[in-house]
């Protein structure tokens, strides 16, 4: 069973920064999975903003909006799955299938690799909103949950920094 290190926290967080910076950390073979259906201007802006920040990272970046459980990854290397809302969002919407269906593509995607750093939206109240979004964010809410309950480490950012609430990356990449 493969290690999940989740890192959650709001939008423009620092989460992907943070998740890549822990990548650097880990040796071996690199794949980034981007599951971010590009449909708006904004989202062609976030796409090439994730781009440009890995571009020496070393990474095979791989585009798979949904069925991540079948990306070819490296089973000795490290998985950046940016990120679980948009999986979430793609598994529901564009599937018709829900949260336990996103969470198991997740967990045999993590059987499949040394590492996921599974990157996440956190913190979103659904009470705020109605109908379709409302349901989604406690789809999404319950997911991370669920990751947080497999993960090995997780962290959440508040104000740029990386708050461990389990387990912590040491320098060299491994867990206490």
């Amino acid at each position: 069973m493969g290690e999940i290190i989740l890192i959650s926290g709001p939008n423009n967080s620092g989460k992907s920064r943070f998740a890549e910076s822990l990548v650097q950390k880990i040796k071996g073979p690199r794949a980034y999975i981007a599951t971010m259906i590009s449909q708006t201007e904004e989202n062609a802006r976030r796409i090439e903003k994730h781009r440009q920040q890995r571009k020496d990272l070393g990474f095979k970046t791989l585009e798979i909006p949904c069925e991540v459980e079948a990306a070819a990854v490296p089973a000795d290397g490290v998985v950046l799955l940016e990120d679980v809302s948009n999986l979430l969002a793609n598994t529901i919407f564009g599937q018709g299938e829900g949260e336990q269906q996103a969470y198991r593509r997740i967990c045999e995607l993590a059987d499949r690799c040394y590492r996921l750093i599974a990157v996440t939206i956190s913190g979103l109240c659904p009470d705020s909103y109605e109908g379709e979004t409302a349901a989604y964010i406690h789809s999404l809410n319950h997911l991370n949950h669920m990751l947080l309950e497999r993960a090995q480490s997780a962290a959440v950012m508040e104000n740029g920094a990386a708050i461990w609430l389990k387990g912590e990356m040491l320098c060299d990449g491994s867990n206490p």
